[in-house]
């Protein structure tokens, strides 16, 4: 197997995902005890937030920088919005990174999509460096058109989302989003940030949803024992 090295902590809440998914992921593979063997390097979410995701960058190389040192094989960034840096990141360390954006733009290109509705981050819906991976693969991508929606999105993940707190209020707003994208002409919904699965998911709508971090996850899982 190969040894991952994961950037977490960006929450925490969400690790605890990623970390569960990617050992129950191998375990069906290979059977028997088989787990993953992986590093975690858990951020200080207060530190990305305190200097904002934008000027993040030397945080996420160092913690890159430390878990090729201990000798993992790839690296994952547990946070869609970590991506902003991803290509840039993969360039400096010289390790494959398994791009979350990259993966959930094949899964929905294969199942014959082309109208996307994404929620995610400010960062992620605003700017290119997500959009651009799923436009890659023909997709034409949708998020919520007014400001004022956008920066709930960004503020619930932040305050409630990220410290595990789950509120029935937030989980309406959320849905009726996901409508007005529908209307919009939305063929599927992609759940693109990390913590927005904790809140909502397939079983509350009739429209195909792509959860990022289980798709993430299986990718890794295939990297893993590749």
């Amino acid at each position: 197997m190969k040894k991952i090295g994961m950037v977490g902590g960006i929450s925490w809440v969400s690790t605890l995902d990623y970390y569960r998914l990617i050992n129950e992921g191998v375990n069906t593979k290979l059977g028997g005890l088989n787990a993953a063997e992986c590093m975690v390097y858990s951020l200080n979410f207060g530190d990305i937030q305190a200097q904002s995701w934008v000027n993040s960058f030397d945080l996420l190389l160092n913690a890159c920088e430390h878990l090729k040192n201990t000798g993992a094989d790839g690296i994952v960034l547990c946070a869609n919005t970590a991506h902003l840096f991803a290509d840039e990141l993969q360039d400096t360390i010289q390790l494959p990174i398994i791009h979350i954006g990259t993966e959930t733009a094949k899964a929905i290109h294969k199942a014959g999509f082309k109208r996307v509705g994404l929620l995610g981050t400010k960062f992620t819906m605003e700017m290119d460096f997500y959009k651009n991976k799923l436009e890659e693969y023909g997709l034409e991508v949708m998020v919520p058109e007014s400001r004022e929606t956008r920066d709930y999105i960004q503020q619930t993940v932040k305050d409630e989302l990220g410290v595990g707190y789950i509120n029935p209020e937030t989980k309406t707003r959320y849905i009726s989003i996901v409508k007005d994208l529908v209307s919009r002409g939305a063929e599927c919904i992609i759940l693109g940030c990390t913590e927005i699965p904790l809140l909502i998911g397939q079983d509350d709508f009739t429209i195909p949803v792509f959860d990022t971090t289980k798709i993430h996850c299986e990718a890794i899982v295939e990297y893993i024992v590749s």
